[in-house]
């Protein structure tokens, strides 16, 4: 995703730091995401990849699809926006 913007293989990986690395910070994969302020909570709902920890933590605990539905929305909506050509 990042290299379709980029000029160079640097700009790449920096694109890619300054958005991996709040996404892993704000996910509640090292932190409780409970425990943290309510703005980083909000940015981190923006995350898909807070969704997909849930998704991930929910169907190891729990069988069946109802449980983790209302966390499909959101990276399908990342997925949409994402793919969405715009050339």
């Amino acid at each position: 995703m990042f290299s379709t913007i980029a000029q160079n293989q640097l700009q790449a990986m920096q694109m890619a730091f300054f958005v991996f690395l709040p996404s892993i910070l704000l996910s509640g994969y090292l932190f409780p995401f409970r425990g943290m302020p309510a703005w980083a909570q909000a940015i981190g709902e923006i995350m898909p990849l807070t969704h997909f920890m849930r998704i991930a933590r929910e169907s190891s605990l729990r069988d069946g699809i109802s449980e983790i539905a209302p966390e499909i929305w959101p990276i399908a909506l990342f997925a949409a926006i994402a793919l969405t050509n715009r050339g």
